[in-house]
């Protein structure tokens, strides 16, 4: 009787299983012969799995920023206030606790600039509408709660796109100490403007 595989789970653990290799070594020092050995597979199992080692490193951050936000979720949940909860979910950009999936995120972004594929270009834009979402729900649910004045939900794309922009910055530039302090300076300006007085 033949193996079922299932072939969704099988991408995922051949590139979890590399995430440390990846780390350790960046992407461009990484060969398909050391992903194939870490992951216990041969070289045509990779090639089956994925075109190249840029689509590993998207598979990585697909699954890692999925787990991450189910995380997030969970620790939204006992936030109180619209502003700490939008101060909360920007975390990605500073903690300690997500330096590797920056690191990863940093990669894909550079992958993405230098080489856009149709696959690429339709996850980063899913990841971008689906955290404009999350940040408009929970502008949402501040206005429902009556903290925040009505049309409150039209700062949502710019204030996810100004926390990234300090990063990136932060990343290519020495105009920002502190990514915290930054995002936390427009946050608190921001809702100075659309609190509920």
């Amino acid at each position: 009787m033949a193996i079922i595989v299932d072939k969704v789970q099988k991408r995922k653990d051949i590139a979890l299983s590399c995430k440390d290799i990846f780390f350790k070594n960046g992407i461009n020092d990484l060969t398909v012969s050391q992903i194939a050995k870490t992951a216990g597979v041969g070289k045509g199992t990779i090639y089956e799995y994925f075109k190249n080692k840029e689509e590993i490193i998207f598979e990585i951050v697909s699954v890692l920023i999925q787990e991450r936000n189910t995380v997030v979720e969970k620790e939204l949940q006992s936030v109180k206030s619209t502003k700490e909860k939008l101060k909360l979910f920007s975390r990605f950009f500073y903690s300690d606790e997500d330096a590797e999936l920056r690191k990863l995120y940093k990669e894909f972004i550079s992958i993405s600039l230098q080489n856009p594929d149709h696959g690429m270009i339709a996850f980063q834009s899913k990841c971008a509408n689906d955290y404009f979402d999350w940040f408009e729900k929970l502008i949402d649910e501040g206005i429902a709660k009556g903290e925040l004045i009505e049309g409150s939900q039209r700062f949502t794309r710019g204030l996810f796109a100004m926390s990234e922009g300090v990063f990136i910055k932060s990343q290519v530039t020495d105009i920002y100490d502190d990514v915290q302090a930054e995002i936390y300076s427009f946050i608190d300006a921001l809702f100075e403007l659309i609190e509920v007085k």
